[in-house]
């Protein structure tokens, strides 16, 4: 690919993840807070952001240690949570050029929004939006980490100012723009029902990863039927 195209692709990428980026620096603020309200030291939480980006394992593993839960509890809270990141990999690696180690490092780049926004209609993933939308994103993340976490005596709590409502809101939009048929309506409301069954009994990260098993049936109803339209094209 030629650089103007790549740029043009970067460009747009930014461009898309904006949204996700001003809802992402708004929660990070609020993770800047409260993680000192957890222990943690204004640089441990900026290093925090900067090394792990990402608001899930983030917040798990704060509401872990703010409990009086121990490191080791903390960290596995957010590895679990960031299990999502496996699968989600697995599916763009074929997009990636390069070997083991350069298409890993390619991958770093994955969050959430970046890569629903950068998958193709056919299945595979447009690598340079994938940086561009997710560069925006880790900027105003850290940012606002470090706003949050300097300024935490002025802001006070991120509660009072509804700051906490910004996490589910940012994963319902996300939600929002897959919504493109019947199968996606059905595995969003499959993957709710899942998650509100089990967050009574379960630790923090267990409903998210057990709802997950709606998307994958999801995801198999949909390689079948592919598989099937392949198989009949073939045969014509």
């Amino acid at each position: 690919m030629n650089g103007p195209s790549t740029v043009r692709l970067l460009a747009a990428g930014v461009r898309a993840g904006v949204p996700f980026a001003i809802a992402g620096g708004i929660l990070a603020l609020s993770f800047g807070v409260v993680a000192q309200d957890a222990g943690l030291s204004a640089l441990d939480a900026i290093v925090m952001s900067a090394i792990v980006f990402a608001g899930s394992a983030q917040f798990a593993a704060i509401a872990i240690l703010g409990g009086g839960g121990t490191v080791a509890a903390a960290v596995g809270a957010a590895a679990l949570m960031n299990s999502r990141f496996l699968p989600m990999g697995a599916a763009l690696a074929p997009s990636l050029p390069g070997g083991p180690l350069k298409r890993a490092a390619q991958g770093q780049t994955v969050v959430d929004a970046s890569w629903a926004l950068a998958v193709r209609t056919d299945g595979s993933f447009d690598r340079w939006l994938l940086f561009g939308a997710s560069a925006i994103q880790y900027s105003t993340w850290v940012t606002g980490t470090v706003v949050g976490a300097l300024g935490a005596d002025a802001i006070g709590d991120p509660r009072a100012l509804g700051l906490d409502a910004i996490y589910p809101a940012f994963f319902l939009a996300l939600m929002i723009t897959e919504m493109s048929g019947w199968r996606a309506l059905a595995v969003a409301v499959g993957g709710a029902a899942i998650a509100l069954a089990l967050v009574p009994f379960t630790p923090a990260g267990v409903p998210v990863l057990v709802a997950s098993v709606a998307a994958l049936a999801g995801l198999t109803t949909s390689a079948r039927e592919a598989a099937a339209r392949d198989a009949a094209e073939s045969d014509a």
